[in-house]
């Protein structure tokens, strides 16, 4: 219990087999406030609900005569080897969820073997995650400010705790219509460590903080992080294909397609809708990363197969710390390496390089070419 805020304590290992369900345990010990802020999306929803959706549209056509045995989900990005091409998102005020916040995702992402990416807006600091998480990679996700030295404090703070490469969000300068958020009247009950010295998150909405972030994000903004770092880049937040270009020609080591989580633009299309285009513009120059609507191992590789590197998530993992802290969120990573090895073995598919090949099906083309003439 941090303050008058309290959140579930317990640490164990989770039974999961539908996230949906997940979902609704959650929901039991998370606050309504709280809850409110980490499942909501932008207006309607409609983007939010879309993410999901969308991955329907593209079916995985089962390989049979393989000779498969057991795949192999390896792989390699920025340099680090890792057991499965899925990563934990940025996501802030984990607090919410657990009580040891950041510090349980840091464990269980280690454990699980992954990369955690953490948010500027994270209730613990950069040092005390990156010490939880023993020394696995993490990469840091980067609001900037409009405040200089804030931002390079931030800075200082992620090359002192080691952190791999730095996430900087270009698609959150100004915060989206999150309804529910504006229905609870919520405003964040705990500290966010990270802007104490330069203000507070606490008692204040995510409007608010927002409000203090950097409006005007252009390609030089990629590059002062660079010169200043001499970490990795990535830029999150792309979904058109110029877009992606103009972050690499910028110096930009990687792209991550995402929408946020449909928190951001609703109206906007489902982030696995945007990924091949930009896949395409990429074209192998840099690994793209790609986040938002993903619940199954499916969604895992029908993303793979489009042009992803790797994926990321974010609300599935908080719901796995919410129920069962570092444990919980193992479980998660756990559930998701387990389907996706077993899509990979109907596909007919023996490692990660083999689904990046594979061509999903399209029901209106792949009909056409099917009808007799």
């Amino acid at each position: 219990m941090k303050g008058d805020y309290l959140a579930n304590d317990l640490v164990r290992e989770l039974r999961i087999i539908d996230l949906t369900e997940l979902e609704r345990e959650a929901a039991r010990v998370i606050g309504k406030g709280a809850m409110g802020y980490i499942r909501g999306g932008a207006g309607d929803e409609w983007t939010m609900r879309r993410n999901t959706a969308c991955f329907d549209e593209r079916p995985i056509l089962p390989r049979v005569l393989a000779s498969l045995a057991k795949p192999d989900t390896k792989c390699r990005i920025l340099g680090i080897d890792l057991p499965f091409p899925i990563i934990m998102a940025p996501v802030a005020a984990q607090g919410l969820a657990h009580v040891s916040a950041e510090a349980g995702t840091a464990r269980g992402t280690a454990e699980a073997g992954t990369i955690m990416c953490v948010s500027t807006y994270a209730g613990m600091t950069l040092e005390e995650i990156a010490l939880a998480g023993n020394g696995a990679p993490q990469w840091f996700q980067f609001y900037p400010s409009k405040d200089a030295g804030f931002n390079r404090h931030l800075l200082d703070q992620a090359l002192a705790g080691g952190y791999r490469a730095v996430v900087l969000t270009a698609d959150a300068t100004v915060g989206g219509n999150r309804e529910a958020d504006l229905r609870n009247r919520f405003v964040f009950p705990l500290k966010m460590a990270n802007l104490e010295q330069y203000g507070s998150g606490q008692g204040r909405s995510i409007e608010q903080i927002y409000a203090d972030a950097m409006q005007q994000i252009g390609p030089a903004e990629v590059e002062r992080i660079a010169a200043y770092t001499r970490l990795p880049v990535i830029v999150k937040g792309i979904q058109a294909p110029e877009d992606a270009l103009r972050a690499i020609d910028a110096g930009a080591a990687g792209v991550q397609v995402s929408n946020h989580g449909g928190r951001q633009l609703d109206g906007g299309p489902g982030s696995f809708e945007a990924l091949p285009a930009v896949a395409r513009a990429v074209n192998g120059r840099v690994p793209v990363i790609f986040d938002s609507g993903i619940r199954r191992g499916q969604h895992i590789f029908k993303a793979l197969a489009s042009g992803a590197d790797v994926v990321a998530i974010g609300r599935p993992a908080i719901y796995g710390l919410a129920l069962g802290g570092w444990m919980g969120v193992r479980s998660v990573f756990e559930f998701f390496r387990h389907e996706l090895e077993m899509v990979m073995q109907l596909a007919g598919t023996p490692d990660i390089e083999a689904v990046k090949k594979t061509r999903l099906f399209d029901p209106r083309a792949d009909a056409q070419a099917g009808d007799p003439a």
